[in-house]
């Protein structure tokens, strides 16, 4: 590995919400009673003060504050959050501090109160704008309360994304149409619009909604993506695009193999050493972290990335990108060199999954479509497990 450590960011888990959703697999937790707002910042700026060793001087390119539904916690309690973390970690120059909210908790004062307290990046998770598709989503807004908190962001922050989906239950391409058209006419700068997976462990799971079938699924996804691009918004990473210059830079971090601390009930970590890379993770049930950071160990679990898994990780991000990577990068964020991925560097252009040349590896339009066949190609020899977000 490069004597230079890559970039730093923070992710913050605040794990509770009104209601889970029946899609939903992230650690996510309803809300019984008064949250422990307190209690539960105290844990978290407690869990950073051991964590930030691992900082190694490096200063924070970058926050993120996801749950869950953050937008639950006051201002007050973000404000007091982010205090802290500023006073155990410095943040560089211009920082970029997302906050995830959910139309069904947006107001005004709210919102200027996460701006005062140093937020200046707001994501909103809407899914859709069509009142059927909330109801089967479990979303607790409706159509009218996202346009309204669209509408309320916009008079605290500049900065701001959209959460949408597509290939819905029972969806037809007008449909998908009719979204991705009120999100462009939204006047934001940044939309994650992904299709709906059916992941284990949630209600969807067990009760498969009626989906559209693979056929109509890549003619909404063929649809909704040329109607971002003939607006001028680039496709950045496969599930996100923006205007010119308003990418996340949190994410593009995950994406380039960046380091990130982890703080919060289910918070993961990837922390690099002049020879190694570690993963941590923290106790996902909130109850257990904060006895477990009271305690002096909120780590849960912790490993070294073995080289043949670096190169896995580094491609299994890197390749979301439809531009690719920087050669140099390579080496530079897994301490290999190339040719320790050869082979199936060598596969992928031969199926046209990938193209390359002497300074950049990128995948093709058929890498991107087909994107799990590419990081299959990558496994270390023996492992079958299928490629999972390293966002989650």
């Amino acid at each position: 590995m490069s004597a230079s450590l890559p970039p730093l960011a923070l992710y913050v888990h605040l794990p509770w919400c009104v209601r889970k959703c029946p899609y939903c697999d992230f650690n996510s937790h309803e809300q019984r009673g008064p949250l422990p707002e307190a209690a539960y910042v105290d844990a978290l700026l407690e869990d950073l003060d051991t964590a930030r060793d691992a900082a190694q001087g490096r200063g924070l390119r970058s926050i993120f504050i996801g749950g869950g539904t953050p937008s639950l916690f006051s201002a007050a309690a973000v404000a007091r959050l982010l205090a802290g973390i500023a006073a155990r970690v410095p943040l560089a120059d211009g920082a970029e501090v997302t906050l995830e909210a959910n139309p069904g908790t947006a107001e005004a004062e709210r919102f200027r109160g996460y701006r005062d307290a140093g937020v200046n990046r707001l994501s909103l998770g809407i899914q859709s704008f069509d009142d059927r598709q909330l109801r089967r989503l479990g979303r607790i807004h409706d159509a009218a309360q996202a346009r309204r908190a669209i509408e309320l962001a916009q008079q605290s922050f500049a900065r701001i994304n959209l959460d949408l989906m597509y290939a819905l239950p029972e969806q037809g391409l007008a449909d998908a149409l009719a979204d991705v058209r009120t999100a462009l006419a939204a006047g934001v700068e940044h939309l994650s619009f992904y299709q709906l997976s059916i992941e284990s462990n949630t209600v969807f799971f067990s009760r498969p909604p009626p989906l559209p079938d693979d056929e109509l699924a890549a003619a909404i996804e063929e649809a909704v993506h040329g109607e971002l691009a003939a607006a001028g918004w680039q496709r950045y990473e496969v599930s996100a695009w923006s205007l010119p210059g308003a990418e996340c830079r949190h994410n593009l971090n995950y994406w380039h193999f960046g380091d990130y601390l982890g703080i919060g009930a289910g918070a993961h970590a990837k922390l690099s050493w002049p020879a190694r890379i570690v993963r941590e993770a923290r106790s996902r049930v909130p109850a257990d972290y904060q006895r477990r950071v009271l305690a002096g160990d909120a780590v849960a679990e912790r490993r070294e990335v073995a080289p043949a898994d670096a190169v896995f990780e580094f491609m299994m991000n890197a390749l979301r990108l439809p531009q690719g990577f920087p050669v140099a990068l390579f080496g530079e964020r897994t301490g290999q060199p190339l040719s320790a991925t050869e082979p199936a560097l060598s596969q992928a252009c031969a199926r046209g999954l990938l193209e390359r040349s002497a300074e950049r590896i990128r995948p093709t339009a058929l890498g991107l479509r087909f994107l799990n066949e590419l990081l299959g190609l990558f496994l270390p020899a023996g492992d079958g497990g299928a490629p999972t977000d390293p966002a989650r």
